[in-house]
């Protein structure tokens, strides 16, 4: 009976990614940088270097129309000001910060021509770990994190290039309320499709 189950569930999900592939189903690698800030008067307000590395799916539902759900490992890093101790107290002056998220954007894709692809939807971030730099306060960042992200992508073949842009709507300040703390920035990636 176990067995019946489970080989009908196989199946199903055989047929469903046939049915995908037909309509349009695709998965894939992708690298890239983030140049971003993490905006709050804590910060340095200039922008900053980061990775990204991670994989894709495109699924099509109409011709032109789809969603491209992510599943991607982003660095954030940002500098704390000269004097942060004015807003945090025991914050640590000129401190670098790196910020590691897993990254789950979810994006409507619309292609008014096949070779470009324009993109928009929330993103869910996971914060993996951080650099700590307040005296006597373990994590100062929030684990989890929301933006909104909005770009394009180009389509050649089985490599994509794209760049977008994302701001975050969640403070992610778990410290205090004095200082509100946005990522925000540009992602630019290359990528290829596996099948």
């Amino acid at each position: 009976m176990r067995a019946k189950a489970i080989l009908t569930g196989l199946m199903l999900m055989y047929f469903g990614l046939m049915n995908a592939s037909a309509q349009g189903f695709h998965i894939g690698a992708k690298v890239g940088t983030n140049i971003n800030k993490i905006a709050g008067r804590s910060f340095n307000d200039e922008a900053q270097y980061g990775l990204s590395a991670g994989g894709f799916a495109e699924i099509d539902f109409a011709k032109k129309w789809g969603i491209q759900p992510e599943l991607i490992w982003n660095q954030s890093k940002t500098t704390t000001t000269n004097d942060p101790e004015s807003v945090i107290p025991g914050a640590f002056a000129n401190q670098d910060i790196t910020l590691n998220y897993l990254s789950i954007p979810i994006l409507l894709t619309y292609r008014p021509v096949p070779v470009l692809s324009l993109q928009a939807g929330p993103q869910f971030g996971i914060l993996l770990n951080q650099t700590n730099f307040v005296d006597n306060v373990k994590d100062a960042f929030k684990k989890g994190d929301f933006s909104l992200v909005g770009g394009a992508q180009v389509n050649l073949g089985g490599f994509v290039v794209g760049a977008r842009y994302f701001i975050g709507l969640t403070n992610i300040n778990d410290i205090s309320n004095e200082d509100k703390w946005t990522n925000q920035g540009i992602q630019a990636y290359i990528g290829l499709r596996i099948f």
